[in-house]
């Protein structure tokens, strides 16, 4: 056998061998395509065009999912997080309200007409 021949036999041998490896690398990337969690990735990491949209495309949605990601094990800092946000909001609600009372008590004016004290 001539060096050349042995060295085309050794390529068809590693052509098949690479194609069995792309065949088997397609299978497991199905396999990896059908879990849930890559499902939900796909889901929000999806690209702008598509009809689904971008959910983490938004800061205030990256900052929640860091939060969840750090403070997935940690259930007593959850507790303490949630209520000092239940606090914010009884907060803010109560600030509304004042507000609206506020504004309710102060004089309107008419058209570009200016008062002054």
């Amino acid at each position: 056998m001539s060096r050349m021949t042995v060295l085309e036999a050794r390529r068809a041998l590693l052509i098949a061998q690479c194609e069995l490896q792309r065949i088997e690398l397609a299978e497991r990337i199905g396999e990896l395509k059908q879990s849930p969690l890559s499902r939900a990735a796909a889901e929000m990491l999806g690209r702008p065009g598509e009809p689904r949209g971008l959910p983490l495309a938004r800061p205030l949605t990256w900052a929640v999912a860091l939060a969840g990601l750090l403070l997935l094990r940690r259930p007593r800092q959850i507790l303490t997080l949630l209520g000092w946000a239940r606090t914010a909001v009884a907060f803010g609600s109560r600030a509304a309200v004042i507000l609206r009372l506020l504004e309710g008590l102060r004089p309107r004016h008419r058209g570009g007409e200016n008062v002054k004290p």
